[in-house]
């Protein structure tokens, strides 16, 4: 099985155009059932509200020092490469809001739940912010997301009512910090090479190859016949 490990935001419009051209690679290539991806977590801004406060082409002006008219004008060309890739990317009417419990949601799923629900929950995420524009910072529409992924009220409710998971999302983060990651996605594919970027679906498929490649390289290298050193609770081979 090939994990390929990738960090993410629900607010990156990069991260959901990458994902998807993931997916659509490892399909295309009819590779679903031998591909694993392990999700982390990485806020772009860890500070960022949890009310709305402003419009998207007013906090995309801003920070990239452009006009509104030029702010739209680009975030309408990263909606387009969306809609490229099947999505119906709303991005200029994204209520952009702090993702920290959306992450944790993840971790709750990762930790009591199958791959199946992970998956479909980081996918529902991604929908409601960029989609169905939704704000991600809100306690209900968190808890409306996660039981449509299939996931059990109480324990989502339980969840944003504390702080579980907390130190699983800023040990992500941590860890791409130690990476030297500083843009999202990021991904690792087999734990070998990195691919940092949302890259065509094309330039997935050659990374999913050359995983591939590295794999039964790595197999054919072992000798067939030798015994592994390892040691187990039973006690060491010898």
């Amino acid at each position: 099985m090939m994990t390929i490990t990738v960090w993410s935001d629900f607010a990156c419009p990069y991260c959901y155009i990458g994902e998807a051209r993931l997916e659509k690679a490892v399909e295309e290539l009819g590779m679903t059932d031998d591909v694993k991806i392990d999700y982390r977590a990485f806020e772009l801004d860890p500070g960022a509200p949890r009310q709305v406060t402003t419009t998207t082409p007013e906090r995309f002006a801003m920070k990239y020092r452009l006009s509104v008219p030029e702010a739209e004008a680009q975030i309408e060309h990263i909606s387009a490469l969306g809609r490229e890739e099947g999505i119906d990317f709303r991005y200029a009417t994204t209520r952009y809001s702090n993702t920290f419990d959306a992450h944790r949601l993840m971790k709750l799923a990762e930790a009591e739940y199958d791959y199946a629900t992970v998956t479909k929950l980081n996918h529902l995420l991604f929908d409601a912010y960029f989609t169905r524009n939704l704000v991600l910072a809100d306690r209900d529409v968190l808890v409306s997301v996660a039981t449509e992924a299939g996931m059990d009220e109480a324990k989502v409710k339980a969840v944003l009512d504390s702080d579980r998971f907390a130190d699983d999302v800023r040990f992500d983060e941590r860890e791409a910090q130690m990476r030297g990651v500083r843009g999202v996605p990021y991904m690792v594919f087999n734990g070998e090479f990195a691919v940092p970027g949302a890259l065509s679906a094309d330039a997935m498929k050659e990374a999913l190859r050359r995983a591939e490649r590295r794999m039964k390289e790595a197999e054919d290298a072992a000798p067939a016949e030798e015994r592994p050193h390892a040691c187990g609770p039973e006690g060491c081979v010898l």
